[in-house]
């Protein structure tokens, strides 16, 4: 009886369990997800031609590039188009028409 030789791998075969790739959440889930989250469900109460006023001095460190990446990435995320407009004290967010 011929000698067989094992798979060439570093990983045993069927040590790690199978999962379908659809069933994985391919979302991102960033450090300010929270956050984030809390901004888009407060800005879909808001009337048309208001924005969000978000205090920076309340955003716990978060630098403003930071905090608008996100908020554009979780917006998008959402299918939620917005604009954004920011001074010294606050980032303003608002949702614009599609």
């Amino acid at each position: 009886m011929p000698k067989q030789d094992k798979p060439k791998s570093s990983v045993p075969v069927g040590r790690y369990r199978q999962v379908e790739v659809s069933s994985l959440d391919r979302g991102r889930r960033g450090k300010h997800h929270d956050r984030i989250q809390g901004i888009l469900k407060e800005l879909a109460t808001v009337g048309a031609g208001t924005a969000l006023a978000i205090p920076l001095a309340e955003i716990d460190g978060i630098g403003l590039p930071n905090l608008r990446s996100a908020v554009h990435r979780g917006a998008t995320a959402a299918g939620v188009e917005i604009d954004t407009l920011a001074d010294e004290e606050n980032l303003y967010v608002w949702a614009t028409a599609k």
